[in-house]
């Protein structure tokens, strides 16, 4: 029976050391990321998306130590852009850096091959950029409700611009009109530069804007500002009062930007990204640059991130769906 014994307790400290030997022996898994990493960007080089996307990936690259690189790729309406990273890889190595034109397309799109709650995990919203309210200054208003009740006392005489239809700033007007119960009309163009050259020529009245391209022009005197869209004042017009502050409470519309990744990435890697990012929004020289674009830091968990996005979609899914507007 000892003799038994002996040999049982030698294969066992046999299969032991063997044990221990697998896993001294076992490659260690490696830190993430251990590659380089890229951002896909929904839109062209050199939009405020593409701007805020690129200093997000040069704090990302130095809190990680790894490449964050911006990848373009535009068209319809970011859609492209937004279906390449739903269908890549979950490992946390191909990004998107969405923009609130993703939840307006989730409605204003029949057909899309991705859906951006389901199909997309939250890292964290990086900013906000205030939409302000300008008229032209013929217009014989000043406040909201002035042109409130002037549209109302000259029902279908009045048009707004925007930069295209299904843009959140064709979407701030339609939410505008329905809120107001105002009969005015929409004139879509390419892009903000050709709608504030018409606004400030007087062939349209009035737009809502992104603050930093027609901030210059109320500086100058070209337009008048009447209201921001955002909840809070805004820190570049800190006298101009709020949508809500001006009749219409709720009125909370902004273009705001964040980091998402596919569905199924770990939830280790969604933190690391997630810590770095808020990390990297209390950086001053990050305010800084984020200033000089009128853009707000805006952090976040990725939980709240998820339910700000799902809160954004439902949103603009009333409004799109009031205005009428479809892309097939």
């Amino acid at each position: 029976m000892s003799q038994k014994l002996a040999l049982f307790k030698r294969a066992a400290a046999t299969l032991a050391a063997a044990a221990a030997f697998c896993v001294a022996s076992a490659p260690a898994q490696a830190a993430y990321p251990d590659k380089p990493v890229r951002i896909v960007v929904g839109f062209s080089a050199g939009g405020t998306t593409d701007v805020i996307a690129r200093i997000m990936a040069k704090e990302l690259t130095e809190a990680l130590g790894q490449s964050f690189v911006i990848e373009n790729k535009p068209g319809a309406g970011s859609n492209i852009g937004t279906e390449y990273v739903a269908r890549s890889a979950p490992d946390g190595y191909t990004l998107y850096f969405v923009a609130v034109t993703s939840a307006i397309n989730q409605t204003l799109y029949s057909k899309l091959n991705f859906d951006l709650v389901k199909d997309f995990a939250p890292v964290a919203l990086a900013a906000k950029v205030p939409n302000v309210l300008v008229v032209n200054p013929q217009v014989p208003v000043k406040s909201v409700k002035e042109l409130v009740d002037y549209a109302k006392a000259h029902p279908g005489k009045l048009a707004f611009a925007s930069s295209g239809s299904g843009t959140s700033i064709h979407m701030a007007g339609e939410l505008f009109k329905l809120k107001a119960g105002v009969d005015v009309l929409h004139v879509p163009y390419k892009g903000s530069a050709p709608a504030l050259t018409d606004l400030i020529g007087g062939q349209v009245q009035f737009m809502f804007d992104n603050m930093p391209s027609s901030w210059p022009h109320v500086q100058s005197g070209k337009l008048r500002a009447l209201a921001v869209t955002t909840k809070e004042r805004s820190p570049t017009a800190p006298d101009l009062p709020t949508m809500a502050e001006s009749g219409f409470p709720g009125f909370d519309v902004s273009s705001w930007f964040g980091l998402i990744a596919p569905r199924g990435t770990p939830p280790e890697v969604i933190k690391t990204l997630n810590t770095a990012m808020l990390k990297s929004l209390e950086k001053p020289e990050v305010k800084d640059a984020f200033d000089k674009l009128g853009a707000v830091p805006a952090k976040t968990t990725p939980e709240q991130f998820g339910q700000f996005i799902q809160s954004e979609v439902q949103t603009w899914a009333t409004v799109v769906k009031a205005s009428g507007a479809r892309v097939d």
